[in-house]
């Protein structure tokens, strides 16, 4: 009988360390459970991306910061909520899905607007303790010139770069399709002009 008892409490810790870590990785995908712990951390670079758009930089600096500073079209407003409202600097949350759309990330950033020029994002909340990214908008010709870059971080040496070699080229991916959707609206005003 004893060892019946043991047999059964080897299968029920067993059950809940799987249960756990299924949680644990659900948590960090997602962005619900955040791990900053500021041990081991090892950054590498995101992008650089350059997008040549047929469209000015106002024109272009404006299709960037709409969802944030203006009123978000209803496509916009199920992928960022802005938390927190400053005159050069907003707080949102960004929901993109993951797992083939069946979960959906939540990651929560700082985003700063310098006018016609640039916007910085900086992670507070998401499945990396750390990312900085910038778009950069220069003149190119008759149009404008965005390039993106930007660093993600993580913690517990090579688990942690494992991770972000996990991470990193879906949000990229993400990133990539951001500037595919602000070129054809900054051209689709653009033209209307």
């Amino acid at each position: 009988m004893e060892r019946v008892g043991l047999m059964a409490w080897i299968g029920a810790l067993g059950a809940v360390t799987v249960a756990g870590a299924a949680g644990g990785y659900l948590g960090l995908v997602t962005g619900a459970l955040p791990l900053d712990l500021g041990v081991g951390r090892r950054a590498r670079p995101l992008g650089p991306q350059t997008v040549d758009i047929a469209a000015s930089r106002e024109v272009v600096f404006d299709v960037i910061a709409q969802p944030y500073l203006g009123r978000a079209t209803r496509a916009m407003r199920e992928k960022v909520t802005v938390l927190e409202r400053g005159s050069d600097m907003v707080l949102a949350a960004h929901r993109t899905p993951v797992a083939g759309g069946r979960l959906t990330a939540t990651t929560v950033e700082t985003v700063r607007f310098t006018r016609a020029e640039r916007v910085d994002f900086r992670l507070v909340r998401g499945p990396v303790p750390a990312v900085t990214e910038s778009f950069t908008l220069t003149g190119h010709g008759s149009g404008t010139r965005l390039v993106y870059e930007g660093e993600l971080a993580t913690d517990l040496w090579r688990a942690g770069q494992w991770w972000g070699g996990l991470v990193a080229p879906r949000w990229e991916a993400t990133v990539a399709a951001s500037l595919g959707t602000v070129r054809r609206e900054a051209e689709r005003r653009s033209a209307l002009r």
